[in-house]
């Protein structure tokens, strides 16, 4: 694998990583060590600090920020092995600052106000776009806490039609991706966090097509669709939020009740009568 020259000049830490060790570690279409980059630049993230990396595939993210910032790492994800996670965390020798998790991103085992930011590159659109979803997430960062995103998104939103020359490509699932200010609007009339970031990557569109190339390159529908397409709706977006210092209520998990027994048909007053 070779990098570009544009993503070795604008990915300067994700440039020295080894890239055999990156390709053996592919989760998905994103070069995830590019969106942490991009993300952190926007985040102060400092030695010590507790971060969640939710759905972080392969924890190739993960390690990446614990080496780079010295960060303490929750690697979060349901759907990669969690014992293949920890090797490639021991044999990147990040077992001390990169803990793997199996975890479901709508029933995470931490306790509130655990985590001083919470990352999800490439992810959170799976289950992020839920209205409830950011009350559930954000009582796990401390008040004045970030909670931060970055992936694929769109530049601009398409309105409820898929524009004809991304018919090729598109699936019901892509609905899920937003653009920027879908994310802010999104974000900030819950109330709960303030937004202080969200703008897309400068030729993202580009870094998209470049790393599919390399990954997937029978994948000639998403790559005509990408190069067909040029930026004018596909890219890469990122989000950055500071969480209100205000409690945030515990989501319901079960609504306690007692069982009583009554009568199922209703009985007339005079038939109640004529029984007695």
């Amino acid at each position: 694998m070779t990098a570009s020259a544009s993503a070795t000049d604008r990915f300067p830490r994700s440039s020295t990583y080894n890239p055999d060790w990156l390709l053996a570690s592919v989760s998905g279409a994103a070069n995830p060590l590019w969106l942490a980059e991009w993300l952190a630049e926007a985040l102060d993230l400092r030695p010590g600090m507790r971060v969640l990396d939710l759905g972080c595939g392969r924890a190739t993210s993960s390690i990446f920020l614990h080496r780079e910032f010295g960060v303490q790492v929750w690697a979060t994800d349901f759907w990669f092995n969690v014992s293949e996670n920890f090797r490639r965390i021991r044999d990147a020798g990040a077992e001390d600052g990169v803990f793997p998790i199996h975890a479901d991103a709508r029933s995470l085992p931490f306790a509130a106000e655990f985590f001083d930011t919470v990352v999800a590159l490439d992810s959170f659109s799976y289950f992020g776009t839920d209205d409830l979803y950011l009350n559930y997430l954000a009582r796990l960062v401390k008040p004045g806490g970030r909670l931060a995103i970055a992936g694929a998104g769109f530049m601009q939103e398409p309105g409820g039609l898929v524009p004809p020359h991304l018919k090729a490509w598109w699936t019901p699932d892509l609905w899920c991706l937003h653009s920027a200010p879908w994310w802010r609007d999104h974000w900030a009339r819950t109330g709960i966090v303030d937004v202080e970031l969200a703008d897309t990557l400068p030729q993202g569109w580009r870094f998209w097509y470049d790393w599919l190339k390399v990954v997937a390159p029978t994948n000639v529908v998403e790559l005509n669709a990408l190069e067909t397409d040029a930026g004018r709706y596909l890219g890469y977006v990122r989000a950055l939020a500071r969480r209100r210092n205000a409690p945030i209520a515990e989501p319901i998990l079960s609504m306690p009740t007692e069982y009583q027994k009554r009568p199922v048909i209703r009985v007339a007053a005079d038939q109640t009568a004529d029984r007695s």
